[in-house]
């Protein structure tokens, strides 16, 4: 685990810090913070086809339908139930 410079393990505070300084580094110009980055795991999840059971249990959500918030996709009938039902009763 990343450790400050006090040696001592880190809070909230350190990790917002640490985030901060990371993202300064790379010369991100927006506002980055741990959210920021737990928001973008939980997303390119969803994005790349994991199903929301395994995403709602990345995120620790206890309920899927705050999970479902993340879903950019979620009006895509690409990835509507239906499709997925019927791909597989023909075998596909």
């Amino acid at each position: 685990m990343l450790r400050p410079l006090s040696g001592k393990p880190i809070d909230r505070r350190d990790g917002y810090r640490m985030v901060q300084r990371i993202a300064k580094s790379a010369r991100i110009p927006r506002h980055i913070n741990p959210h920021s980055l737990r928001h973008a795991a939980i997303t390119n999840a969803l994005d790349a086809g994991v199903p929301l059971r395994d995403a709602q249990i990345l995120a620790r959500h206890a309920d899927p339908r705050t999970t479902e918030h993340y879903d950019r996709a979620s009006g895509n009938l690409d990835r509507h139930g239906v499709r997925f039902l019927t791909a597989y009763v023909a075998g596909v």
